[in-house]
């Protein structure tokens, strides 16, 4: 397969290539376009960069269908929906930041979300995403002095 590159997207890849840190799953596709532009086999350079003549040529289709950008990056994936919804995280922070429930000194992570299903905040919920929803809110329950509560101590 050979591509034809401009001569802007040529100094694009020679600057990429040049411009420091850069992914390496980026800076080997930049090597294996360069190659095709100059009507190198996909075979011939297997030999000399870690990819399959296959990812070699999927380079050369993805360039061909989108550019540059298509051919070095690879798409944004959107991950995982957050379990809970903003009023559900507000309630839950509520909770913890009031007195843990009769017989405890502190809140834990284990506590917060058995008390958030026993309360009814949310149907379901697991120690991880609440141990996640803590940490993005910079809460650390099991330390006192990091909780705001009312009322005089």
């Amino acid at each position: 397969m050979q591509i034809r590159l401009s001569s802007k997207d040529r100094q694009q890849l020679q600057d990429h290539l040049s411009g420091g840190v850069q992914p390496v799953r980026s800076v080997l596709r930049a090597l294996v376009l360069l190659q095709m532009a100059d009507e190198v086999s996909a075979s011939q350079i297997a030999r000399f960069v870690p990819l399959t003549a296959q990812a070699i040529r999927k380079v050369g289709h993805r360039f061909e269908q989108g550019g540059l950008d298509r051919a070095l990056f690879d798409k944004s994936r959107p991950g995982a929906a957050s379990l809970l919804d903003a009023a559900q995280q507000q309630r839950i922070i509520a909770m913890v930041c009031s007195e843990p429930p009769v017989g405890r000194s502190r809140w834990t992570v284990r506590l917060v979300a058995e008390e958030a299903v026993k309360r009814r905040l949310v149907p379901r919920v697991g120690r991880e995403a609440i141990r996640v929803m803590l940490l993005s809110h910079d809460l650390k329950p099991w330390r006192e002095k990091n909780v705001v509560r009312s009322g005089t101590e």
